[in-house]
């Protein structure tokens, strides 16, 4: 077992990888004990695994997790999770948005006594307004709906104790999101914050999509208040009908003209059906989690190791 295990999902990171090297090794030879660096190809459609695999063989610190296919950002944290062996695991980006100087803050607040600790965004450097916005929104949505104790504006960039890696990987649900279920653990957890710079090279990879379904992984599986949506909301409407005939059997005593009720059809079918739609919907998003439950797939596929065994799993 190393002392400090490093866990970094790279997905078409080929101009990203080689700058993160340059710069994280040398802070990294320095530390007061051994590390690894486990970089998870995530399906990478460019030069990632090739030049992954050039550092491995020059350097046996250094391990390669490459997946069949694309599995998402989650899935390569979680694979990370599995293979590394450190007293101490951080979670990090290969775009050097996550700082390596800052892992050194990281591991001394574990020094400390704190076993998991949160990197929080102060300032989110080169991102765009709607991109702060959604993530402002995001993360006070997903804190609100959970009601876990979730530290805001902290991404995946933390480190964890080796015995908060090991109740994580006990954790049996299929669809993950890591920093719910950071949350969900408890353990000593602490808080420091750092500016996020803009990526190094390359693209964000978080298109809206991805954005989307992220949010949904979180909220979802987590709480089970959007089930109790449609419930109050049928209440309330059928409160605001019971006013509504209340209202238009005055009007009809009193011989006011308003129309009739037939005014109010169309509109009334619409919403009704509307309401349906949506009361079907939420039940469908955990149906869907259900079902993945069910099928129970593997969260990823490797297809080759680098400086890495299987039964090191």
């Amino acid at each position: 077992m190393v002392k400090y295990s490093f866990i970094v999902p790279a997905y078409n990171e080929q101009e990203a990888l080689p700058l993160f090297f340059e710069r994280t090794m040398p802070l990294w030879e320095g530390l007061d004990g051994d590390f690894e660096v486990i970089i998870v190809n995530d399906g990478s459609q460019d030069k990632t695994q090739e030049i992954l695999n050039e550092y491995c063989q020059k350097d046996s610190r250094i391990k390669g997790v490459i997946f069949s296919r694309n599995f998402g950002q989650q899935s390569a944290l979680l694979c990370g999770l599995q293979y590394a062996s450190g007293k101490a695991v951080i979670a990090m980006d290969a775009d050097l948005q996550d700082p390596p100087e800052v892992t050194l803050q990281l591991i001394e607040k574990w020094k400390e006594g704190y076993e998991i600790v949160h990197a929080r965004h102060r300032k989110r450097a080169g991102e765009t307004v709607f991109k702060r916005l959604t993530a402002f929104l995001y993360y006070r949505t997903l804190k609100g709906m959970t009601g876990l104790n979730m530290p805001l504006d902290c991404g995946d960039f933390k480190l964890f104790d080796r015995k908060a890696v090991d109740v994580i990987l006990s954790l049996n649900e299929h669809t993950r999101l890591l920093r719910a279920q950071t949350a969900w653990i408890g353990f000593k957890q602490t808080v420091i914050e750092f500016d996020r710079p803009e990526r190094a090279a390359g693209e964000t990879k978080y298109t809206l999509k991805r954005m989307l379904n992220l949010a949904k992984n979180g909220i979802v599986p987590n709480t089970n208040k959007l089930l109790d949506f449609p419930l109050f909301l049928g209440m309330a409407l059928c409160f605001l009908s019971l006013v509504g005939f209340a209202v238009f059997t005055v009007l009809a005593a009193l011989g006011t003209d308003y129309g009739g009720l037939t005014a109010w059809l169309f509109p009334s079918i619409g919403f009704a059906v509307g309401l349906i739609s949506l009361n079907t919907g939420l039940q469908n998003l955990y149906l869907a989690e259900i079902y993945k439950e069910i099928r129970n797939r593997p969260h990823f596929i490797v297809s080759e190791l680098y400086n890495l065994e299987k039964d090191e799993k």
